[in-house]
């Protein structure tokens, strides 16, 4: 069975929340999903996935300084994500807040890492983002979010 594993880093509880509907989305698709606090997340959790969903609020346009702090150790393991699959969303106080550039931040040390990113061609095409608490919209997004990856590793087959 295909692992996903979702790490998020939530001061307020929006990123929390998302990071449990984007679980609702893999859980849908059948695979199996592990959702950890980032303060409780090493780099070695990342090598026991096939998929890898972060979650941070935005600040200052870009992640949160804990999800920085662990993609910063995984270099630890540069080259053994590679081919995972990865993805990224994201909770901000404003619509003009840094959304994409958070995601786009987050994408971009995964893309370094060799992973494999899907993009979304109808909404939210860099990653599920929420304005506040999430709300109905963006909670169906995090849901698409984690079927979107889930099937995309069902497609692809275990990494490992």
């Amino acid at each position: 069975m295909s692992k996903v594993l979702i790490v998020y880093y939530s001061r307020t509880g929006n990123t929390r929340k998302m990071a449990t509907r984007v679980a609702e989305g893999v859980r849908k698709e059948k695979a199996q999903v592990v959702v950890k606090d980032v303060r409780k997340t090493t780099p070695a959790d990342m090598l026991k996935a096939d998929a890898i969903i972060i979650g941070s609020p935005t600040y200052y346009g870009g992640p949160a300084a804990p999800i920085r702090d662990l993609l910063d150790r995984s270099v630890k393991y540069h080259g053994r994500l590679e081919g995972k699959v990865g993805a990224a969303f994201t909770s901000s106080g404003g619509i003009a807040g840094g959304n994409e550039t958070t995601l786009l931040s987050i994408l971009t040390a995964l893309l370094i890492h060799g992973m494999i990113i899907q993009g979304r061609s109808d909404d939210d095409h860099y990653g599920a983002v929420a304005i506040g608490a999430p709300n109905k919209g963006a909670r169906q997004n995090c849901i698409v979010l984690g079927r979107r990856v889930a099937r995309l590793v069902k497609r692809l087959g275990p990494h490992g």
